[in-house]
This record gives structure tokens, C-alpha cells and sequence, in this order.
């Protein structure tokens, strides 16, 4: 690797320099927002929401569009005279430069991967015949539009090796758009598949077509702001019209229901996974695709454990549950005897989390989280412990996927300091082989990451990974960025990011709390953080920060915290409860009004981790903690620089927007509190590089420019 001797580097004596004056008088000018008397009954008590208003869509509201612009030019004004801004920006750009490959697939007898040449908006997808062969570029995003705001989101080749089905992402929309491509011959057939969303698709064996799961078409005006409700599962024959597609399983009696379809390797079977929210709780259903006039039936009636679909060997259906196992484990289902007393422990529970299982080489693959750092063990089809799969240290590997008549398999592994590689990993020796390790214009060497255990207010011992470069003085100082999430059973385990590493290189120590709500330590972990024990999660961020500073790793001044969509809602929570304890915050698309979330798109769903205010009990806790009703004026709040996106319909801006100019109204301290709002682009997923560094950027040059002037 080579070691950078210019960029960032030349800027890390920016914590003790002077802030500009500029951006602090132009930051201080917030437009005027309208307020409206708009007052709500919950259960007897009356909630206040003045700007109710600013939840209209952006993109057919002429109102809501001037305030963004009236928001954007403030905060660009205030970001454009940030004096290490470009510097930081070009930093950036110097560090992204680089080769990104993904870990390659096979289907069809044939190797796919993606491949970015470096600062490519998006990445490219290439085939191989033979992994050593030439690639041949399939699918080049970067071609589909000028800025790159339209991505690729999905691509599922057929098992024959004929085509190839591909998801279309516009304008960072969760709506998705699937065409096919012929493989042999290139060429884009005129088949058209629309209103996908939250769904795949899957071949049947002899690629003559795929199942999907899709909704109903919504008006011009609720595009990006209904709730989606009412999803069917569709068969689609190759070369006929959408319109001719088959009605395959809908359940207009449960309109909150969404399916998720599988095609068993054998091609006997199409499994369907049924879900209604966020939890891993599914139902499961089984057709006979030998049998034409066949029903679905059953196997799975109710939603109180997770059933995710492994593989399967003839009738017997293979799922990692959490059944009578909190940490999950691997069951064996026979469908012929689909009675619970007949089902059958494949892989036991352990002490670490089962998080995935592949049925690849007549072998399981299993990553579990030790820690929240990956582990992978590979079993026998009988449950046998064959061996465990060798690591380079404290990071995440991810990948192992395949077929079970497969003899390889390929993974990436990654840790904060440590770029991606990619590795094959060859079932019969069980040996790993470096394939590819990214190139990164920085030395990994010059950084450390260390695992740290801190207690929470009520005595829960949380995890923390810390990262900084070699030899940084724990003199009580330091600039620290405190990163969160704790929600939806998502672990969150070190990754590289070039982000994270220009944040190092300024001199700053990157802090990830593993908090509860997340996925680090199984259900119980999941649980003490969701509903009415939400506050549990924002207790261990905030335990955490004081941790940073009791432990003299930084102070209150040079403390800032970030998170995004969920971590969003923890960063508005945690500087509303605690606005004395942190410098700077930057939440991203987050969930700010607790109390409505569930009116819009994907909102309903998040009902399993949240609760609702539709429930007496669950709306006061709700109300306790939402960060837009717990804004309190003449506080002295943190600066905030809070980003959204005008097409985000996972988490539609109208939270964000009005969390911004409720924080302008109420912010009693000199601490600017902007916001900005990206065009074409929505809750992350299909951002092109362009757009993703700009931000980056700005976030940085924000921290460097608050956490300097403390």
C-alpha cells in the first residue's frame, strides 16, 4: 500500500484553528416557516404539530419546494465558505480512486461480478465463462443517465444460463423497474416489469419465466408518499406483456402482508416467505410447480418465529429459525410429515449468533457474530462441525453464497482500516485463496481498531470498536465521531468506508456502539431495544459518549455523533435528551415524528420495532422520545447539519424537513442547525459516487469547522 503523504494529512491542525466568522452569520439567517394550528388528539392528550405541512411531497407542492430551496441556499451558502472544504473534498476523491471489485456468483455456468473502475457513479456488471476467462461488460448503469441517479437494484440470472432479469433503480426511489437480457446475444427483450418493490425475483428451473411480488399502480400523487399496501405474487411468462402476467397468490383479506418468493434449486418447489413488518417473524407457504393447477399450502401458519429459507433436499425444506432458540439455529422440516413434532435440529443453538446459513458444496455455511465480528463455521448435511473458516482478524466477511452441487465459493473480507479483499474459498480443500484486495491510497498499518465494553444506565455491558491511528494521545481532547444505529435486528460490525478513513486522517477517533436494538446478541438483545424499551438504545449511545470522556478519549466539545434512517431518530433522540453532551450531530433520513410514521410508504412497517400511537401505552412512550415533539425552545442545542433526499420513499423527507424547522425555532445557542436536502436521490441505496462524496464532504467540512471553534 501506498502510505499518502499529502491531502487530509496537511489539514489535521484544524482542531486548534480559528473558525471563519462568514459561515456563522449566514447560518444564523434561517427562512422564515410558516407555522399552522394544527393540533392532534392522541388517547385525551393534544399534540401540537405546526409543521404539519412540510410533510407534503416536494415534488407536486409548490409551497414545500420554496422552502427547500429557501433551506438549501442557506446551508450551501454556510458549507460553500467552509475554508477546508474543497481540500477535504478532494481527499475524498483521491481516496475513492480506487478499483472496487465485488465477490464473484455463479449461475447458469457462468461467473458474474461488479466492477468500478474507481469515481464511476456506478458500478458495472461483467461475465466470465471461466473465473481466469475475459469479462464481458453485461450492464453499465453509467450509460443510463447523465448524472448517474439511475442505478442498478437487483439482477437474478436464470439457472439455464439464458437470460438474465435486472432491477432498475430512478432517483434513489424503493420503486423498482425489472427488464431481461439475453445473454448470449446482449440483447434487451421487450419484457417491462413495474411497481416492484421490497421483492426479487425467481427463475424457474428451465428459464421460461420468473415469480415477483408486486403492488398495485398508485396515482401520480402518492407515488412516493402511500402506503403500500395490497402486494401480489405474479408469474411471468418470457416475451409476453406484463398485463398477460399470472396471478400466482394474493391475500386481499391481510393487506398488510408482502411476499418474498424462492425456487428451490431441484426447480420442484416455489417456496414463499410471508412477511408484514420488519421482524423477522414469517409465515411459510410451499407450491408444487410439477403440479400446474397446484395451491399453495401452508407449513408455517403464524408469524411468532423466523423461518428464513436455506435450501432443501426433495421434500425436506432446510430454515434458520429462532425458535425455541433465541440465537437461532438451523431446522430441517419434511414436507411430507409437516408436523412440529416431526421437525428436526440440524445446527444447535450456540453462544455466538447465527445470522446466515448457505447450502453450498453439500456443505452449510454458517456466519455467526462473535462479538459482532463474523465467524464462519462449515457443517455436514447432518449438522457435523467440519471446520471453521480462518479470518485475517476483527472485521466482516461477507458473501458464501452458491448452489449445493457447487465446489466453491467466494467472500469479501473488510475491518475499519482494512480495504476489502476478496476471497475463493474451495469447498473440497476447504482453503481460502486471495483473489483481489482492494488499493486503497492510504497505509492500513498506520491505524488500530480495539474492542471496548462499556456499561449502560441500567447495567447492561455494550460493546464498542474503536479507531484511530497508531500513537493518538488519550489526553481528553481528541476529536471523536460517534457512530449508532440500534434498531431492526441489524448488527452493525466493522466495514471499511473511505469516509471513515479521511475522518482518521484529520486525526479523528471513529467509535461504533453496538447498542441494543440491533442484532449483536440475538433476540433477547433485539427485544430490550425496541417498543417500550426503546429508550434502552439511546441510554447506551449516551453511556457510550460519557464513556469516550470518562475514559479520556475526548470531551464534550470535541464530541460528535452521526447515524442514519434509524440512526437518524437515535442521533434527534440523544441530542434532545442530552443537548449539553455532544458538539456536533449529523442525522441522516431519520424517523423524527414518532408519531405518524406509520401513515407513509414503508412506515407501517416499522411498527414491530417502534410500536405505535394507535396504542394508548405505546404512544406515550412514543411521545417521550420523538425527537421532533422533544425540541424544547431556548435550549442551546449542538450544531446540526441533519440530510434527506426529495425522493426518499423509505423515510420521506417531510421528517427531516420538519425536525429542521422546529430546531430553528427553538435553538436559543450560537450552534448553526442546517439542513440539506440532495435532488434525485433517495433514502441511499443507488446514489452515484458523485453525489456520495459531495455529502461525505460536507459533513466532514462541517465537523472540522465546529469541532475547531470549541
Amino acid at each position: 500500500m501506498r502510505r499518502a503523504t499529502n491531502g487530509l494529512t496537511a489539514l489535521a491542525a484544524w482542531s486548534i484553528c480559528c473558525a471563519g466568522a462568514m459561515a456563522d452569520e449566514q447560518a444564523a439567517r434561517y427562512p422564515e416557516t410558516t407555522k399552522v394550528e394544527q393540533v392532534d388528539d392522541y388517547h385525551g392528550t393534544s399534540v401540537a404539530d405546526p409543521y404539519r405541512w412540510l410533510e407534503d411531497d416536494v415534488r407536486t407542492s409548490e409551497q414545500v419546494a420554496a422552502w427547500v430551496a429557501a433551506q438549501n441556499k442557506v446551508t450551501f451558502a454556510y458549507l460553500e465558505s467552509l475554508p477546508h472544504r474543497e481540500q477535504i473534498r478532494a481527499r475524498l476523491t483521491e481516496l475513492w480512486d480506487y478499483e472496487k471489485y465485488g465477490s464473484p456468483f455463479k449461475t447458469g455456468g457462468r461467473y458474474f461480478y461488479f466492477h468500478n473502475t474507481g469515481l464511476q457513479n456506478q458500478s458495472v456488471l461483467f461475465t466470465m465463462d471461466t473465473l481466469d476467462g475475459p469479462p464481458r461488460a453485461l450492464l453499465d448503469p453509467n450509460t443510463w443517465s447523465p448524472d448517474g441517479t439511475v442505478a442498478l437494484a437487483g439482477t437474478a440470472p436464470s439457472d439455464d444460463g439464458r437470460y438474465l432479469a435486472y432491477g432498475i433503480q430512478d432517483g434513489g426511489s424503493d420503486w423498482r423497474t425489472w427488464r431481461i437480457l439475453e445473454l448470449a446475444s446482449g440483447k434487451l427483450l421487450d419484457d417491462e416489469l413495474k411497481w416492484i418493490k421490497f421483492s426479487g425475483v425467481s427463475w424457474t428451473r428451465d428459464g421460461s419465466g420468473l415469480f415477483y411480488s408486486r403492488y398495485d399502480e398508485p396515482s401520480d400523487d402518492a407515488k412516493f408518499q402511500s402506503l403500500n399496501l395490497n402486494q401480489k405474487i405474479f408469474f411471468h411468462r418470457v416475451g409476453t406483456p406484463q398485463a398477460q402476467d399470472v396471478l400466482v397468490y394474493c391475500r386481499p383479506d391481510q393487506p398488510e402482508w408482502g411476499f418474498q418468493t424462492t425456487v428451490t434449486e431441484d426447480g420442484d418447489y416455489l417456496v414463499i416467505t410471508v412477511w408484514k413488518g420488519t421482524d423477522d417473524k414469517y409465515r411459510i407457504l410451499y407450491k408444487d410447480l410439477r403440479e400446474p393447477y397446484g395451491m399453495p399450502i401452508e407449513l408455517v401458519d403464524n408469524f411468532d418465529h423466523e423461518f428464513t429459507f436455506v435450501g432443501n433436499d426433495g421434500t425436506t425444506f432446510y430454515f434458520k429459525s429462532d425458535l425455541d432458540a433465541p440465537r437461532r439455529r438451523l431446522l430441517a422440516i419434511d414436507i411430507r410429515q409437516p408436523g412440529r413434532d416431526a421437525w428436526k435440529e440440524i445446527i444447535p443453538q450456540a453462544d455466538n449468533v447465527l445470522t446466515s446459513v448457505s447450502f453450498v458444496g453439500n456443505l452449510f455455511v454458517a456466519q455467526y457474530l462473535k462479538d459482532a465480528r463474523t465467524q464462519v463455521l462449515l457443517y455436514s448435511p447432518a449438522g457435523e462441525l467440519v471446520q471453521e473458516v480462518e479470518l485475517p482478524g476483527i472485521g466482516t466477511a461477507d458473501g458464501f453464497g452458491g448452489r449445493r452441487t457447487d465446489t466453491e465459493t467466494f467472500y469479501t473480507y473488510s475491518s475499519f482500516a482494512v480495504p476489502p479483499s476478496i476471497y475463493r474459498l474451495d469447498l473440497i480443500t476447504r482453503t481460502s485463496r486471495l483473489l483481489r484486495r482492494a488499493d486503497v491510497k492510504f497505509n492500513p498499518d498506520d491505524y488500530v481498531t480495539e474492542q471496548v465494553f462499556y456499561t449502560s444506565k441500567d447495567g447492561t455491558r455494550v460493546p464498542m470498536f474503536l479507531t484511530h491511528k497508531k500513537g493518538t494521545p488519550r489526553d481528553g481532547a481528541q476529536p471523536t465521531l460517534l457512530y449508532g444505529y440500534g434498531g431492526f435486528n441489524i448488527p452493525l460490525t466493522p466495514s471499511f468506508s473511505v469516509s471513515r478513513v479521511a475522518w482518521m486522517e484529520l486525526g479523528g477517533t471513529y467509535a461504533v456502539a453496538n447498542l441494543r436494538g440491533g442484532g449483536e446478541y440475538g433476540e433477547a438483545w433485539h427485544r430490550a431495544g425496541t417498543k417500550l424499551n426503546k429508550q434502552n438504545v439511546f441510554d447506551d449511545f449516551i453511556a457510550a459518549a460519557q464513556w469516550l470522556i470518562d475514559n479520556k478519549y475526548t470531551n464534550s466539545s470535541r464530541l460528535a455523533i452521526q447515524g442514519g434512517s434509524n440512526g437518524g431518530l437515535l442521533v434527534g433522540a440523544c441530542m434532545t435528551q442530552r443537548p449539553d453532551l455532544f458538539a456536533a450531530c449529523l442525522p441522516a433520513v431519520g424517523v423524527m415524528d414518532m408519531l405518524r410514521f406509520h401513515k407513509f410508504t414503508a412506515g407501517r412497517f416499522w411498527v414491530d420495532d417502534y410500536g405505535s400511537s394507535d396504542n394508548p401505552e405505546e404512544f406515550r412512550a412514543l411521545l417521550a422520545y420523538s425527537p421532533y415533539h422533544n425540541l424544547r425552545p431556548g435550549t442551546r442545542y449542538p450544531a446540526t447539519l441533519a440530510t434527506t433526499a426529495d425522493t426518499d420513499d423509505r423515510v420521506v423527507p417531510g421528517h427531516s424537513f420538519k425536525f429542521a424547522a422546529r430546531l430553528q425555532e427553538c435553538q436559543a445557542g450560537e450552534a448553526p442547525v442546517l439542513i440539506r436536502i440532495e435532488t434525485r436521490a433517495g433514502h441511499g441505496a443507488g446514489k452515484p459516487t458523485t453525489k456520495i462524496i459531495e455529502e461525505i464532504a460536507d459533513q466532514l467540512a462541517f465537523l472540522v469547522q465546529i469541532l475547531a471553534m470549541r
